[in-house]
């Protein structure tokens, strides 16, 4: 099921809200939480929904052993790591595995065909967090089941993340509330996120499609269509995935959770490890607290380090798919953050300066964007043709008509949009509105927000079906 669907919109959120709000205590509202986090999974794959419950069963009894006085608690750790693990690695590896096998020797072995289940990494990760740290604490964990299947399934977050760590919503399980304003701040994040999907992810995305799906692989050499299916690209899963994190945050706000940002304005980065800190923060907090600095961080030489940040980034790039564009992608981003640190780029001097934190930006924009090519493209092979492209000459009367045709005035207003809110322009709004709100103003906001939704049910009632792009890992 998806946020930005009409049955997500119109039947799942209001009637799993109104019931809520009607039933009387918190134990069964946690209940009905997990109870429709499980309908929400279901409706996507049912037939994955055991193995869901059995990846949250083992970290429960994992748990369980864990919390109590028994020795052998790094094996028993040491088993719910490798059973976690092990079936993400089944349901998302197998085939990738075999052709690399198959590739490698000049084998003929048949794939397995295994299905995707929806939002296995996230949910994994959730899973092995809460071990790891009870494994750590003994304290930190719980031994009521609903409570640990509310924390893994709650329906926001289940799918793509924000990815959730137990002690960050532990006490909200056992105590909270959901006041008119905590409503009203959800519903303006919930609209904030789907205008993100609907009017600008899918906007811009169509045009990064026919690049990338039609024009490339057609043979296509223009330059400017290159720079163009990139730019949007690169725009498209910003909105996009920013957009899914904000409607998390806003659902969550709707039922008295609060979590935290995944994003901060990751396109205003002055270099790769800024840019870090500020995109899919969930995931690299994971990957810093449970892998990083249990390799060593950065407390054993320059050496380790970089080999230690390299091995990081080579499991965020494989944690997002099985293919070598991922691994490349992720080593691409390893390198560079790598020689920030050695100094080799410059990127502490430059943001020393306004003019250097300019060359800083420019330098990680472009960074991105290529990395970005190479995420989205099918192979390396089609990425490097991609990339050579955007830097070659190539141009001929027919791909300055496909690139015309692409800039439709709508678009163009779209892509300037975009641009625009992908800075710290929104940071400058809600400063300047905060200082000025008066009822008059709060109407005002909340008209506007009214009319933006309205724009949304317009385009979901033309458009069709469009997934998040996150919904893959």
């Amino acid at each position: 099921m998806v946020f930005s669907s009409a049955i997500f919109l119109f039947v799942f959120l209001p009637v799993v809200f109104i019931l809520y709000r009607l039933v009387p205590s918190l134990k069964i509202k946690n209940l009905l939480l997990a109870l429709a986090s499980i309908v929400f999974y279901a409706f996507g794959q049912l037939r994955y929904v055991p193995l869901f419950l059995l990846s949250v069963l083992i970290n429960y009894l994992a748990g369980l052993m864990l919390q109590s006085r028994i020795e052998r608690r790094k094996l028993i750790l040491t088993l719910a790591v490798v059973l976690n693990v092990g079936i993400l690695g089944v349901f998302k590896y197998t085939d990738f595995m075999i052709g690399n096998l198959n590739a490698l020797f000049a084998l003929s072995l048949p794939l397995s065909g295994i299905e995707l289940p929806i939002g296995i990494s996230f949910f994994t990760f959730q899973g092995l967090s809460y071990t790891i740290d009870v494994y750590r604490d003994r304290e930190s964990g719980t031994k009521n089941f609903l409570k640990l299947l509310l924390y893994i399934s709650f329906f926001p977050q289940l799918i793509a993340g924000p990815i959730v760590k137990y002690h960050d919503i532990a006490e909200q399980i056992d105590n909270r509330s959901t006041t008119p304003e905590e409503t009203g701040i959800g519903l303006r994040r919930f609209i904030t996120g789907l205008a993100k999907k609907i009017l600008i992810a899918n906007a811009i995305g169509y045009i990064a499609d026919r690049v990338f799906n039609d024009y490339l692989p057609g043979g296509i050499t223009d330059w400017q269509v290159m720079w163009l299916g990139a730019i949007c690209y690169t725009l498209q899963i910003y909105y996009d995935f920013s957009g899914y994190s904000d409607m998390a945050i806003g659902i969550g706000h709707m039922f008295g959770f609060s979590f935290r940002e995944n994003f901060r304005y990751p396109y205003g980065a002055v270099s790769i490890k800024d840019f870090w800190r500020k995109w899919h923060i969930s995931l690299s907090s994971w990957f810093k607290e449970y892998l990083y600095i249990p390799l060593g961080g950065n407390r054993k030489g320059k050496l380790r380090t970089i080999l230690n940040k390299m091995i990081v980034f080579f499991c965020t790039g494989i944690w997002h798919g099985a293919n070598w564009t991922f691994v490349l992608w992720g080593f691409g981003h390893g390198l560079l953050s790598s020689l920030e640190d050695l100094g080799v780029i410059p990127a502490k001097k430059l943001e020393a300066s306004r003019f250097g934190r300019l060359i800083g930006r420019a330098y990680t924009l472009l960074a991105v964007m290529l990395l970005f090519v190479v995420f989205r493209a099918d192979s390396i092979s089609q990425a490097l043709k991609m990339i050579a492209l955007m830097f070659g000459a190539g141009s001929d009367a027919y791909g300055a008509y496909l690139f015309r045709s692409l800039l439709t005035p709508a678009a163009c207003a779209v892509l300037l949009l975009s641009v625009l809110f992908a800075g710290n322009l929104p940071v400058r709004l809600k400063a300047l509105l905060g200082e000025r709100e008066t009822p008059a103003v709060q109407i005002l906001v909340d008209l506007f927000f009214l009319l933006v939704y309205v724009l949304c049910l317009m385009s979901l009632a033309r458009g069709g079906f469009n997934p998040f792009i996150y919904f893959q890992f």
